[in-house]
């Protein structure tokens, strides 16, 4: 799937993370979101390396990087702690000023990122979510039923963890094909990623903790900002027939927590980098290559 990209791990304190580069010019961090890998971006990746040097990465207790151990407090799950290894992996491979863009978790995790260390993000795109803390805020009974797994993988362990390990497989198959494109988005070599990463019961465990701090920790974090916002750029897109759409305004919420937004629906479901990934092209070329007025 990243046939011209090099394969890399690298250290990033107590972890390792597993991820792909390749690509030339300014550089450009894309994270996955739940539960994927950084293979979410293979119909994208190869187009956007033309002008960037493209980083795809596994999150931590994602894919083929480290699952540590968990805290009681899940603060080894929390958001900071997963930007934390992303600017390390940026370091290591020579990238002291970059772009993210993140769909789903990573999105969240590159939240937390340009917050903690906005001397190094350029700017930030994201795919089909609002803030973390304020979609939790603004729950209806709509916004539960359609985003069940986030109120039922936060339940204390190790409930979820044995449900979802009695089949693995048919979880990600129900959790992912139950959109409005269904699975068509995702390639039969993309599956098998997702599908071999995602039997481990470690990953099921890590993708736990996930969602569990951030109903917890990452709040907290978000409370003790005091309301600074974003400064660098954002640029937020979301599927039209999703549950970003239905159920929030993803730019008013979005102009909650950074200073300069602008996005807009596309014409897709949640997996919008499999499902229109030339939308997505077209939307981050615009975006990433724009001179912004200093």
């Amino acid at each position: 799937m990243f046939e011209y990209f090099e394969t890399f791990d690298l250290s990033a304190g107590d972890v390792t993370i597993h991820g792909v580069t390749g690509g030339r010019g300014p550089a450009l961090l894309l994270l996955h979101g739940y539960p994927q890998t950084h293979a979410m971006w293979h119909k994208v990746a190869p187009v956007l390396a033309e002008r960037f040097t493209v980083v795809a990465a596994d999150l931590r207790g994602y894919g083929r990087s480290s699952k540590p151990p968990t805290a009681d407090d899940h603060a080894p799950y929390s958001k900071r702690a997963m930007a934390t290894d992303m600017v390390r992996v940026m370091d290591a491979l020579g990238h002291d000023r970059f772009f993210v863009g993140g769909h789903d978790r990573g999105a969240r995790v590159a939240h937390r990122l340009a917050l903690d260390w906005p001397e190094r993000v350029r700017k930030l795109a994201v795919l089909d979510i609002a803030p973390t803390r304020e979609m939790y805020a603004n729950t209806t009974d709509g916004f539960a039923r359609a985003y069940w797994h986030w109120f039922f993988l936060i339940q204390a362990a190790p409930f979820p963890e044995r449900m979802i390990g009695a089949d693995p497989k048919a979880y990600w198959m129900k959790k992912c094909g139950s959109g409005s494109a269904g699975l068509a988005p995702f390639t039969e070599e993309a599956l098998e990623a997702y599908l071999g990463a995602f039997q481990h019961a470690e990953t099921i465990h890590a993708s736990c903790e996930d969602y569990r701090a951030a109903a917890t920790i990452d709040i907290a974090h978000d409370n003790e900002d005091n309301g600074k916002k974003l400064t660098c750029p954002l640029l937020a897109l979301w599927g039209k027939y999703g549950a970003i759409e239905a159920h929030f305004d993803c730019l008013a919420l979005w102009r909650e927590r950074a200073e300069t937004v602008t996005g807009q629906a596309l014409d897709g479901g949640h997996y919008l980098a499999e499902e229109k990934p030339g939308d997505v092209i077209q939307h981050f070329l615009a975006f990433f290559t724009k001179e912004d007025a200093p």
